[in-house]
């Protein structure tokens, strides 16, 4: 009976679990600052036994030739092991790598709105500078989308930063449009959405259940409004409106499926009304006409909670 449940845990399970171990640790303060100080002594005793563990685990691994970057990448893409090794400073890629492609997990939502975002670099006490591209205007979401999103996606991928600096290009530089918003608004705005609702701006709502959804799964839901329909490809979760943009329906009873000759990993949705496809990892991107796509929304993961950014009504 204990091997089923413990076959059945998924991700909410370990975070839970991380979750409960700090409100443990802060309960034991209750018994006064000895019984606080050996609950955190047992913690890391514990954490640095599994850490010693793991460590010799991979030399192993490497002494037996198999730790090539097939096996190292699969460690990566798990979000547990690769949790565990970062704890442990025994993560397979560096810290410029890892905030890579958590920029990447995002390129897909600028992109569909014109922007972009580039790495800079990392200083040598664990500053990450970054630079906005293009025009992220227009969208009511982008700036919710760069000050969370962005945010949350490179501390997520890279814990042990010490910062995130955002800066702007200069207009015209390289070819390239300075954006239409500026970087100390861009952060402004986004308090100014929080405490003036119905101004167009977004707001951050939390989907419960939504973490669960299998690969493969489509799920259609109403937040704030807005019908929203969401789906995952792999580890990745996409969300969207759910309304289709050559025949202007609602989605519902779409079907989620791998493209004709596409490469492993890929998605794209279909329309039940007018047989429209587009491809999920393109932000929607209409694949029969050029110059569609679905609205995607931001999504932001923290632990087990998934919250989707929805644009508030306009005021008249």
């Amino acid at each position: 009976m204990a091997e089923t449940e413990q076959s059945a845990s998924g991700p909410a399970d370990w975070r839970a679990t991380g979750d409960r171990i700090d409100t443990l640790i802060a309960a034991s303060a209750a018994g006064g600052a000895v019984a606080r100080e050996r609950s955190e002594e047992l913690v890391r005793l514990v954490t640095d036994f599994y850490g010693a563990g793991l460590e010799r685990l991979l030399d192993l691994v490497h002494e037996q030739g198999r730790l090539d970057d097939e096996l190292l990448a699969a460690l990566a893409a798990d979000d547990l092991v690769a949790s565990l090794l970062l704890v442990h400073g025994l993560h397979p890629y560096g810290v410029e790598t890892r905030v890579e492609e958590a920029l990447e997990s995002v390129r897909p939502y600028l992109g569909s709105h014109g922007g972009d975002v580039e790495l800079l670099g990392v200083t040598a006490d664990g500053v990450v500078t970054l630079r906005l591209l293009g025009s992220c205007d227009g969208c009511p979401s982008s700036s919710a989308t760069l000050k969370l999103a962005v945010r949350s996606a490179v501390e997520a991928a890279a814990p042990e930063i010490t910062g995130i600096e955002v800066e702007a290009p200069a207009e015209g530089a390289a070819g390239e449009p300075g954006p239409l918003v500026t970087v100390d608004s861009l952060f402004s705005r986004l308090h100014e959405a929080a405490s003036a609702p119905g101004d167009g701006a977004s707001s951050w709502e939390a989907v419960p259940g939504l973490e669960t959804l299998e690969p493969g799964g489509v799920r259609h839901f109403t937040v704030g409004a807005i019908p929203v329909l969401a789906c995952r490809l792999g580890s990745g979760l996409f969300a969207f409106r759910d309304w289709c943009a050559r025949c202007d329906r609602s989605l519902d009873g779409v079907a989620l499926a791998r493209r004709l000759g596409g490469a492993s990993g890929d998605g794209v949705l279909r329309c039940p009304g007018c047989r429209a496809h587009y491809d999920v990892r393109r932000a929607g991107a209409c694949l029969d006409v050029d110059g569609l796509h679905l609205d995607p929304l931001p999504l932001l993961v923290d632990g087990p909670t998934v919250s989707v950014a929805v644009p508030a009504p306009v005021s008249a």
